[in-house]
């Protein structure tokens, strides 16, 4: 059999581009995949799988000449190499393999079903706590992959798997303060989600690398990350998408266009479609964009803005919620102080450091500081020096029961 030539095939995609009259941007936009990705594959630093080469070739209406150059690959060496890209391996899950090898249509459905109860562990706990479960259940799922037959159509659900998977051990990871390793788990959920041909799954990829990212690659993520998805997402995902890139744009200083995509995000959670919602926003909520504005606003130093939203979040969450509250109280600390509000920054701070005790995380550790940073302007102020001793003695006791993490 023929084998695939990369660079045939990433030359064939320029000229074909080229002869349509479109950019890297305007492809990316007709396709669903982001304009790196499009670039990678030009450059032959990626090589497609047939979904991706069929949608680009829809795409540029070439009659199927970019998918019949894919297609001389022998079988499963896609297969190998995302296997192998994950640098991992555990035990199969037995109870799927009942019956043979041969995987039926039902098996990435179970395989769902427990990464959405595993998936809500995420509320209680930190990635710290997490991690190694999550990573775990991603090594048994490639293990599947690479070892059992299965029809395309499971196959490609099987990689939706993969993808959600790894989005769950990278941000486990991130919580933990592996961020290298956050980092591998993001790129090996988006290359699963381009061989399933996932646009949504793709995006929050993007959407959960972007927010690992510092300056203008963060930007650009998230900007991507929307333009991938937009046009078939749905409204939850379209809130969640856009709330993160309000949310990159607001680190970027950038009032206008924040407040642009908050709105966005906001109307879209309004919209009727029958569509079912993937489980991976389960979360996402009224709630949620009224955080996610309140931390946008805080970060752009507008507190008027931002301590209405966050009061108003915080109102309704619950305690149990230890990570996310605390991180979310340390935000509204920041805003009352830009608003000379130094007491009830303090009050803030106290009840983060109360939530946050025996948390797996390292943010709220890192959030504290930052704006304990800002409190220390004010030394002589009784709250202050009162949160002051109480902050030394919670990050001591932080510090002996958790260890650094790696970068």
């Amino acid at each position: 059999m023929s084998q695939f030539d990369a660079s045939s095939f990433a030359s064939r995609l320029r000229q074909l581009r080229a002869s349509r009259g479109l950019s890297l941007r305007a492809l990316a936009g007709v396709s669903y995949y982001a304009k790196s990705y499009i670039h990678e594959l030009e450059t032959g630093r990626k090589q497609p799988t047939h979904q991706v080469a069929q949608r680009i070739d829809d795409a540029l209406d070439a009659g199927g000449e970019l998918v019949a150059m894919v297609d001389v690959r022998p079988e499963g060496v896609r297969r190998r190499s995302l296997v192998a890209a994950a640098g991992i391996a555990a035990a199969l899950p037995r109870a799927l393999l009942d019956g043979g090898p041969k995987l039926g249509s039902s098996v990435p459905r179970q395989l769902l079903d427990r990464t959405a109860r595993l998936r809500r562990v995420d509320d209680y706990l930190g990635g710290i706590d997490t991690y190694s479960m999550y990573v775990s259940e991603l090594d048994s799922t490639l293990r599947l992959v690479k070892e059992c037959s299965y029809s395309e159509v499971t196959g490609r659900d099987l990689l939706a798997v993969v993808s959600e998977q790894a989005q769950m051990a990278g941000w486990a990871a991130f919580d933990a303060g592996r961020h290298g390793e956050a980092d591998r788990l993001y790129r090996l959920s988006l290359d699963a989600a381009h061989d399933g041909a996932s646009a949504a799954l793709a995006a929050n990829a993007m959407a959960f690398q972007a927010y690992g990212a510092t300056g203008k690659k963060a930007t650009e993520l998230a900007i991507a990350a929307c333009e991938i998805a937009d046009k078939e997402a749905t409204p939850r995902v379209r809130t969640l998408l856009h709330t993160r890139k309000a949310w990159a744009l607001a680190v970027a200083g950038d009032v206008g266009e924040t407040e642009t995509h908050l709105n966005i995000g906001a109307a879209a959670l309004t919209e009727q479609d029958d569509r079912p919602e993937p489980d991976w926003v389960y979360w996402v909520d009224e709630t949620e964009v009224e955080i996610m504005t309140g931390r946008c606003w805080a970060i752009l130093r507008r507190p008027v803005r931002a301590i209405p939203a966050l009061e108003l979040a915080l109102s309704v969450y619950d305690d149990t919620h230890g990570r996310d509250k605390s991180l979310y109280l340390l935000w509204l600390a920041d805003a009352y102080i830009d608003a000379n509000e130094i007491e009830q920054a303090c009050e803030a701070v106290s009840r983060a450091m109360k939530l946050s005790v025996g948390v797996g995380s390292v943010r709220p550790g890192s959030r504290l500081q930052a704006v304990l940073d800002r409190l220390a302007i004010e030394p002589l102020l009784p709250c202050v020096a009162d949160v002051m001793a109480e902050a030394t003695e919670f990050i001591h006791h932080r510090q002996t029961c958790v260890a650094t993490p790696d970068r």
